[in-house]
């Protein structure tokens, strides 16, 4: 517990913990244990928005191009992301049941599976030249050919594990150190209580609530032990999780943490709508006393904020937003903030600075023009 009262500016720079520099990929990537992955650019994917800002000198791309040497693998927990091996090792053997694929194309599990192991990387493209069947609706509502969607079906089972990338295209492969876990499994009671851990660690401190909506998500990552993960919850806010009321709102936490020997932030800090620090809108809402909101499949014309805002922070408080995308070779930046903020000097100087990393982090010239 904290030897003074918490305040919510107390837990705003609490929050920022998550931001700290590591002096690697494979370090920060360690430090999280679970980035969250989007496709969506705006003006780079979300995995790369997130790791630009917690290693130094860190490039767009950089993730999907050093992947193959990485202690890193594409998984899913609370969503679909990247994880180191100890975390995916919570995560196997998977349960999830059979996939609406499988159903619907009986045999072609088999003959996806024969293709693996007879040509040992393979591209989805090639698995459907060698297999052949049509196509079904995928998770976002767009058309994929059966053999893709069986493909991750056995991904998810943990029967192939993405190898890397050609142009954002998964390519998958055999994946012996997760066959050596469905042979070998963690005892279920550690991967559940790890599970727990690592998420209040993630995201924390926030609210016990918006834990416990982490947990529930994570069925995605342990669909067959649901039950266990809020039974592991229950304890862990009761029993192993250090806790503060703030505003009436009970926080949560990892009990090693030490919320006294936290220092206030400084500069400006734009970050991606997924990062750790805004992941949960209930927290931010509490802390920051506005509504950001991600809204990238909201139409245009009930847009608030843009098609992909990136919340702006001065210090440890959100104080705007910034719409950010590339065009001839130079960043374009739209920039809001909320009513009161004073546009003072050193808040535009800190808006621009941060904007300088972001040139140097898409590989752009300094001297790009604003829009």
């Amino acid at each position: 517990m904290p030897d003074t009262p918490l305040t919510p500016a107390a837990l705003r720079a609490f929050a920022f913990r998550t931001l700290e520099r590591q002096p690697s990929l494979q370090a920060a990537l360690n430090a999280q244990g679970f980035v969250q992955a989007d496709p969506i650019r705006a003006p780079a994917r979300a995995q790369d928005l997130t790791l630009f800002q917690r290693v130094r000198g860190y490039r767009a791309g950089d993730l999907e191009r050093l992947y193959p040497g990485l202690d890193a693998e594409e998984d899913m927990l609370p969503n679909y992301g990247f994880v180191t091996r100890p975390v995916q090792a919570l995560l196997h053997p998977r349960e999830p049941g059979e996939s609406r694929a499988e159903r619907e194309h009986q045999g072609l599990l088999a003959e996806v599976r024969a293709v693996v192991e007879e040509r040992g990387e393979v591209h989805p493209r090639d698995v459907a030249g060698a297999v052949g069947r049509g196509r079904v609706v995928n998770a976002w509502g767009g058309q994929s050919a059966a053999t893709t969607r069986i493909l991750d079906a056995m991904h998810r089972r943990g029967e192939v594990r993405v190898t890397r990338r050609v142009g954002g295209v998964r390519l998958y492969g055999p994946a012996p150190h997760l066959a050596a876990l469905r042979e070998a499994p963690l005892p279920e009671a550690e991967r559940v209580r790890r599970a727990v851990h690592l998420l209040a660690a993630l995201y924390g401190p926030l609210p016990e609530a918006s834990l416990g909506y982490l947990v529930s998500l994570s069925h995605y990552g342990l669909p067959h032990l649901r039950g266990e993960m809020r039974a592991a919850f229950r304890t862990a806010v009761r029993e192993e999780l250090t806790g503060a009321g703030v505003d009436g709102l009970r926080y949560v936490w990892p009990a090693e943490w030490n919320v006294d020997e936290v220092r206030a932030p400084r500069g400006v800090r734009i970050v991606g709508p997924f990062d750790p620090l805004v992941w949960d809108r209930r927290r931010f809402e509490h802390l920051h006393g506005w509504t950001y909101r991600f809204e990238a499949y909201t139409p245009p014309a009930k847009r608030q904020f843009g098609y992909y805002a990136l919340p702006l922070f001065q210090a440890e408080r959100a104080v705007g937003w910034a719409n950010l995308k590339v065009e001839g070779g130079e960043l374009r930046s739209e920039v809001g903030f909320i009513p009161g903020v004073r546009e003072t000097a050193a808040l535009r100087k800190g808006v621009e600075a941060e904007l300088e990393r972001y040139r140097a982090f898409l590989g752009l010239e300094s001297e790009g023009r604003q829009g």
